[in-house]
């Protein structure tokens, strides 16, 4: 009998004799003879995992004191208070930025940087299509054009090398996203943009205190919005942040945020208001970040250093490819830990039911975001009757035959898997079970392609 290579982690310390046998190869045994632990759960077989994975949002006495001293305060709207002040002082110092400006959700965090760049209807965004719909919505509210790039495969990110050829006289902004918490490629984009002169949003929505090349994301464009949204690794349920280093565009943000008006009397001209909402953060959300903010530290550390560990497990799994991270990162959030899943390697088992399978040994995992350029309300905008008025019935119809984005599709429909960074909170041992858990999927997938 053929001698295979086993990796260790794949021992199963309860059964030495059965590991042993597994470690020489002696994959012949009925399965009557191996231990339970080795069967895929969806067989029949114990689970790999029956704790708890860890919880969120982990709440305790800072946040406790910080909601008091607001509620007691008896000021709970940032004007002429000091609690979402502050708390924009401390996020633009952690964030490395010139000026931060607290906004009701990462949404509006967007909506008012669109604004403040005076975004309308005859106007192009450039996007990707791997990204929540938020990005999306945004660009549609002020009745301008969403272009799409299609997706780097490999990384997930918006493939910069594309967008250049997406870029039209009518082009007023580009908006990637750092998705997953993962910087997209910073320095093809920014060279794109500063070679056509055209300002760069980074929608940072998921990436708290990524890196590129030890500068944190959001600091590379003209601004950068982050969500603090109930999932988020800083969340205060609702919530989000506009960082910049330009004190104009800080302004015109703070205006737009703040109905239009200026942050003090002396801020605007007489008569020179601009159009805005109300999109301010509340003084309660400002305190649970503050309290937030205390914990993150710690808990980078700990998602960085156990996706590089996971990784690490899952890159000897044929059919298993994380996402690629750019040579230029330096640090991802890991807000999403993603990787591709390969049927061809698995039996020819589908996604979902190696999902289903993963699910059953207590490893939650999700498929991912589903093909945005697909959907009914983006295909329903070329019939919209206010985008007919301004595009006219050829230019939606155009606009709609260009959307197609083949690479994102193979990847939404048959490829993208997740973790949520919340496993990433664990031990190595929760590591090491969900790899086991995927091993055990792989070896079975034979079996697992008849059910």
């Amino acid at each position: 009998m053929t001698t295979k290579k086993i990796n260790r982690r794949g021992f199963i310390k309860s059964s030495s004799m059965i590991g042993m046998g597994a470690a020489l190869g002696l994959s012949g045994l009925p399965y009557s003879m191996q231990s339970q632990t080795r069967r895929s759960a969806i067989l029949g077989g114990k689970r790999s995992f029956n704790g708890t994975w860890h919880g969120w949002p982990v709440v305790g006495t800072p946040e406790e004191e910080e909601l008091l001293k607001v509620l007691r305060s008896g000021k709970w709207c940032r004007l002429g208070s000091s609690t979402a002040p502050r708390f924009e002082d401390e996020y633009r110092k952690m964030t490395g930025s010139g000026h931060a400006l607290a906004t009701s959700s990462g949404t509006t965090a967007l909506t008012t940087m669109l604004g403040a760049l005076d975004i309308g209807p005859g106007d192009e965004v450039i996007l990707p299509p791997y990204t929540f719909i938020a990005t999306y919505n945004v660009i549609v509210q002020n009745y301008a054009l969403p272009i799409f790039v299609d997706t780097d495969i490999e990384s997930f990110q918006i493939d910069a090398s594309k967008i250049e050829s997406a870029i039209t006289s009518q082009t007023r902004a580009l908006m990637p996203v750092h998705i997953g918490g993962s910087p997209f490629d910073v320095d093809t984009v920014m060279k794109v943009a500063s070679k056509h002169n055209l300002p760069v949003i980074e929608d940072a929505c998921q990436a708290h205190f990524a890196e590129w090349k030890g500068k944190k994301v959001g600091n590379f464009g003209l601004g950068g919005a982050f969500s603090f949204q109930a999932s988020k690794n800083l969340n205060s349920g609702e919530g989000g942040a506009i960082i910049t280093n330009d004190k104009g565009f800080y302004n015109k943000c703070y205006s737009f945020h703040h109905q239009g008006q200026g942050s003090d009397a002396a801020s605007l001209e007489p008569g020179s208001g601009t159009r805005g909402s109300n999109l301010r953060m509340t003084e309660f959300q400002a305190a649970i970040l503050l309290a937030q903010m205390t914990r993150i530290p710690e808990q980078i550390k700990q998602r960085s250093e156990n996706a590089a560990y996971l990784s690490g497990l899952l890159s000897e799994i044929p059919g298993i490819k994380p996402a690629k991270l750019y040579e230029g990162t330096t640090r991802s959030a890991f807000h999403l830990y993603m990787f591709r899943y390969n049927k061809e390697a698995f039996a020819g088992i589908d996604r979902s039911t190696f999902v289903r399978a993963l699910n059953a040994e207590g490893i939650p995992c999700s498929t991912g975001y589903t093909s945005l350029t697909k959907e009914a309300y983006v295909h329903n905008l070329a019939k919209n009757k206010h985008y007919l008025k301004i595009y006219g019935e050829r230019g939606m119809k155009q606009w709609l035959e260009q959307i197609a984005c083949p690479v994102n599709d193979k990847l939404c429909e048959e490829e993208a898997l997740w973790f949520t960074q919340t496993m990433l909170l664990g031990d190595r041992k929760n590591m090491d079970m969900i790899a086991d858990a995927i091993r055990k999927i792989s070896r079975e997938a034979k079996a697992i392609s008849k059910l």
